[in-house]
Parts: structure tokens; sequence; C-alpha cells
């Protein structure tokens, strides 16, 4: 996916002239590409994320459309004061892109595991979350950031995930927007990042009738699609790889209950949640492990 994205945010850059890449010393055999064709639009601010995001609203009151990369909770986490402040606060155009989703960087230990990110950033005024789960919608996010004007993050995972989408397909991904993957009449689905092609493998194993949603963006969701989907399915699960405490199936469960309250929709549908437990796991492993680990599957809610 980070490789997509960049290779995209490339050729996009030179459509785009204002398109500025920024890293925190890594990102190396991927950001090459940039540097190399666009050496007066990329620098590299070294293990200084903080600084990089004041770099980076610097460069985006003097026109450019600023791109942050660097892994996981360091662009993100490290950097919160500097992104709600000078950044969502100003309405910077600085996109935060972080590699590393989840368990990406497992191995690394809770420093690497990027599982608050969501509830944090989502609760930002002014910030475009984006969370996409394959290479496609990874591209499609490019193309998105490329013509969006504010503060963003996108969060991806590392390296070697499979296209759930067709990869010649021209995806055009927006906020507010869910993508169905596949139809089914019992029960739906709804994921967000990577985790969606484990979840498509599961319903397929199991051979449910279970419809599967992928939600690229976090919030602001379509209130005429969320009630369809409401009034279509008695049961709604949301699958994240992200903690419990308002990460994705937060965000639904809020704006289905906003949906009710104003008496806009005519009944609440059950809504489960599988998500990390609100603890920090104390063992490292590869990603598949520490997501068995933390209990994210869908087949337990099989009959």
């Amino acid at each position: 996916m980070r490789n997509t994205f960049i290779s995209t945010l490339c050729s996009l850059a030179t459509l785009h002239k204002n398109i500025f890449l920024l890293c925190g010393d890594l990102g190396f055999s991927v950001l090459e590409p940039f540097a190399d064709q666009f050496p007066d639009r990329y620098l590299n601010v070294g293990i200084a994320e903080q600084n990089m995001t004041q770099v980076a609203v610097g460069l985006a009151f003097e026109g450019y459309n600023v791109f942050t990369y660097s892994i996981g909770n360091f662009p993100t986490l490290r950097c919160i004061e500097q992104i709600r402040y000078d950044v969502c606060y100003h309405e910077a155009n600085v996109k935060i892109v972080a590699v590393g989703a989840g368990y990406a960087y497992g191995s690394q230990g809770v420093s690497h595991h990027t599982t608050e990110d969501l509830a944090i950033l989502r609760s930002l005024p002014n910030m475009t979350v984006c969370s996409p789960s394959d290479p496609v919608e990874a591209k499609a996010a490019a193309y998105f950031m490329a013509e969006h004007k504010g503060p963003a993050y996108i969060r991806l995972n590392k390296t070697g995930e499979e296209c759930i989408h067709d990869p010649t397909l021209d995806l055009h991904i927006a906020p507010g927007r869910l993508i169905e993957i596949q139809p089914g009449k019992d029960s739906a689905i709804l994921a967000t990042g990577t985790i969606l092609s484990q979840v498509i493998e599961e319903v397929r194993q199991a051979g449910e009738n279970w419809a599967v949603f992928s939600a690229p963006f976090i919030g602001g969701y379509d209130p005429i699609e969320l009630i369809k989907l409401a009034m279509r399915f008695k049961n709604l699960y949301t699958i994240e790889e992200h903690q419990l405490n308002g990460g994705f199936g937060s965000s639904i469960i809020e704006a289905l209950s906003d949906l009710y309250s104003n008496k806009k929709l005519n009944r609440m549908p059950y809504v489960h949640r599988i998500a990390i437990p609100n603890q920090f796991l104390s063992v490292s492993g590869s990603q598949h492990y520490l997501r068995t680990i933390a209990g994210l599957t869908v087949s337990n809610y099989f009959d």
C-alpha cells in the first residue's frame, strides 16, 4: 500500500505543482523516486517529527499541499499538539501519512503498535481521516488527497497487501461513502483498513450470506446511506485494527444514534463492535499473530 500510495503521489506531482513531501528519516527504497524526480519539493527533516509537522504548516502557508511521512505513531501521537494547534486550528493544507497501521510493525512492540490513532485524529476539528483497505483504495486516496484542501490523515499498512478491488478499476472514494464489496441479506460487516481482506475470507469460508462493506473514510457518513443500511440489516458488525474506544465502530454508533434521536431513523440496528480490547498487548509478533491474540475475527459471530 505504501508503495502504491507514494508512486501514485509521484505521478500526481507532475500535474499538481504544489505537492510537497516531507519525511522523518525513513522510507528508504520507497521515497527515492519522488526525491529524485522532485528534489525541490522533497525534504528529509530527520528524526524530528514535531518539527516536521511545523515545517509542513509553514510550507502549506506558502501554497503547498504538504504530505508528511513516517511510521505509525511518530507523525501522529508524537505530534498531536502540533497537529491540533498548527495544522487543524489553522486548517493548513497538510496531509499526515502514517505507515504501519495497527499491528503492521507488530514485532517492534507497543511503541510501534498504532492502535489509538483513529480515535485521536478523528476527534480533531477540520481533520479528514482516511483508512484504505488495499492498494486500489490507497491509489484512490492519493488522488483524493491531491485535490483535497485542508488537514487529513492517511493510515496505510506496511506492504504486501492483496488487492480486494479490481486493480484495473478507476475507483473513486470520498468521505461519507461506504463501498459494498459483496452483497448479502443476513447481516452486514463494515470494515476499515487492511483487515477487510481477512473478513472477506472468513465470510467465504463459513459460507455465510453476509454483506461486506469497506469504509475508506472514518466519520462524516452520508445520512441517507446509513439510513438505508440500518433499514436493510438488523445486525451490523464493525471491525477495525484499533482499540475499541473511540474508533471506527464508535463513529458508526454515534452517527446512527444521532439519526435515531433526531427521528430520521425509525429503528436502531444492533451494532456489534469488533476491535482490540482496551488494553496494551505485552507481546510482540507478526500482524496476523497479534490480530489473533486481540480477537480480531468475525468468525465467532457466525451461527
